[in-house]
């Protein structure tokens, strides 16, 4: 092929990925693969005629993951145009390079299939680190046909990821071998299989699920508040007195003596307070005197900006700042309080945005933290809390407090079943990126927590879409966005812990093995070839 042929390929398989997230058309991420696979192969049967074999395939796989990440997320240049186009380069960049090592493994062990494990290997290390960005991770391409991977309670989101990578190589296979193959009937029949029956699988589960439902268990009232309020102009410049008074009017009629949780979005307290004596701001204390002194049984759950001082260096966090006034190190939190008569919980977010809620890698960044993009009403890093600890209600249900991007992590979520979460409760704030597909990618991306975990949600989103999603990933009560909105309905707890809960995310965790092997074997093979080639070059001299 032509430099020009496999550029038109290239753009693609970008155009392709990019696709399958959008008009309900995830099936394409299942062929989305090939004129990637196309190139590599061609390159590598042609590498004694082409020079730089490596660096044109790191060129036109940078191109399709480039498309890919500006297609799918092009919204986040309303946040920050340059932290916008960092992000996209760099996730293409890291992309590409991932495909670079899948060419050279590939080659030395001749065999496509290795591409799955290590770009399943890679996709989990990539919800490791300090500038993970997983919102393109496969499996999630299925969040807008949830009927198709209830199994996800099996395997999370890579059980997703695994099916796409497999029909890709495998159509990939049958359209290599075409010319040797003259009857595909065989072939065909394993490719309908590979797509027909996790789908087959998936609406048995539904139905098994369906049917055992225990419709017996009471609901629990919730009333969820959509403020409406616009990041950028008013949600940090009005006086927080003027938007309590307007939630006040929202649940006006809307909150009795049966309702038990009241759920407000992410930084919806938007004055920063110090965790030390936060039982003393007035803030606390107009929840208390309006609402909790009419409703005692009620639990109030709503996000905060909150502080917390050290007592010396060697307590403070990596990512604590020095406050000149008093001469001492604090850390700034994205909180979720719950507030009831038995007083305040306090959990912090800690699935951090990078390059927006904090810098990466602390410990050489750390001078540059002031450069973090100001989306939280503070700049510099945020804190965290190394565990998923849950707010307990006066009814002694156990809540997850899942804050904005910590939702888009299904092996994270499971963290807060384990530690007994019966419901989940998403806060967020979903107005920074303005009505662009974002806020609907990031809801259906809930669906995926509510299969994967068999939990009811609440979600309360500042502009929208706020929701309940029921424990098989349907959106229910959906508000509409960018309009100030509350809702009414009742949430049903419960204490399953599925498959994935109890065991993690066994497929990418056997992926980095298996990908480790794979470059320990590369490394052998090379090693082996130079050590053969020494010999024969020795026996010629």
């Amino acid at each position: 092929m032509k430099g020009f042929q496999l550029l038109v390929l290239s753009i693609l398989s970008g155009l392709l990925l990019g696709l399958s997230w959008y008009f309900n058309l995830s099936f394409v991420a299942f062929f989305a693969f090939i004129p990637l696979l196309l190139i590599e192969e061609n390159l590598s049967q042609n590498k004694l005629q082409i020079k730089r074999i490596k660096l044109k395939l790191f060129f036109y796989s940078f191109i399709t993951f480039l498309i890919w990440n500006l297609i799918v997320t092009w919204w986040v240049v309303n946040a920050s145009f340059g932290g916008a186009l960092m992000a996209f380069f760099v996730n293409s960049l890291l992309m590409a390079f991932v495909f670079l090592i899948y060419h050279s493994i590939k080659n030395k062990l001749n065999t496509v299939w290795v591409f799955l494990p290590i770009y399943l290997a890679w996709e989990y290390i990539h919800t490791l680190w300090d500038i993970s960005w997983t919102w393109l991770t496969l499996g999630n391409v299925f969040a807008y046909h949830t009927n198709w991977i209830q199994w996800y309670e099996l395997t999370g989101v890579s059980g997703g990821s695994l099916w796409v990578l497999s029909v890709n190589v495998f159509c990939f296979q049958l359209l290599k071998n075409y010319k040797i193959n003259s009857i595909l009937s065989k072939q065909l029949l394993q490719f309908a299989s590979l797509i027909i029956i996790p789908i087959i699988l998936s609406y048995a589960i539904l139905f098994i699920r369906v049917s055992n439902l225990n419709t017996t268990v009471a609901k629990e009232e919730c009333v969820i508040v959509q403020p409406n309020l616009d990041p950028y102009n008013e949600k940090f410049y009005t006086e927080f007195n003027t938007q309590f008074l307007n939630m006040l009017s929202q649940v006006r009629g809307k909150i009795n003596l049966n309702t038990k949780y009241l759920l407000l979005p992410e930084t919806f307290m938007i004055n920063d307070m110090d965790e030390t004596h936060i039982e003393s701001y007035e803030e606390i204390r107009w929840f208390k005197d309006s609402l909790l002194k009419y409703f005692p049984q009620l639990n109030i759950i709503t996000g905060a900006s909150t502080y917390k001082f050290y007592n010396s260096k060697l307590d403070a966090s990596l990512t604590a700042r020095f406050d000149e006034r008093n001469n001492a190190y604090y850390d700034m939190f994205n909180t979720a309080l719950l507030i009831n008569t038995k007083g305040i919980q306090v959990y912090h977010k800690s699935k951090l945005v990078p390059g927006v809620e904090k810098m990466p890698f602390p410990l050489i960044l750390k001078p540059l933290e002031k450069l973090a993009i100001n989306l939280q009403g503070t700049v510099g890093s945020l804190g965290v809390q190394n565990d998923r600890s849950n707010l307990i209600c006066n009814n002694n249900v156990s809540i997850a407090p899942v804050i904005c991007y910590e939702s888009v992590y299904g092996d994270y979520v499971t963290g807060y079943v384990k530690n007994g979460a019966t419901i989940l409760a998403i806060i967020t704030n979903d107005g920074w990126w303005g009505n662009t597909p974002g806020y609907k990618q990031h809801l259906n991306y809930a669906r995926l927590r509510a299969i994967e975990t068999r939990k009811q949600i609440m979600r309360s989103a500042n502009t929208g879409i706020s929701a309940k999603i029921d424990e098989f990933g349907t959106v229910l009560n959906a508000t509409e966005y960018e309009k100030n909105a509350v809702i009414v309905t009742g949430v049903t707890s419960n204490t399953i812990k599925t498959f994935f809960v109890k065991f993690g995310d066994i497929i990418s965790y056997s992926s980095v093995i298996f990908t480790i092997c794979l470059l320990v074997l590369q490394f052998y093979l090379k090693l082996k070839i130079k050590k053969a080639v020494k010999i024969t070059l020795s026996q010629k001299s």
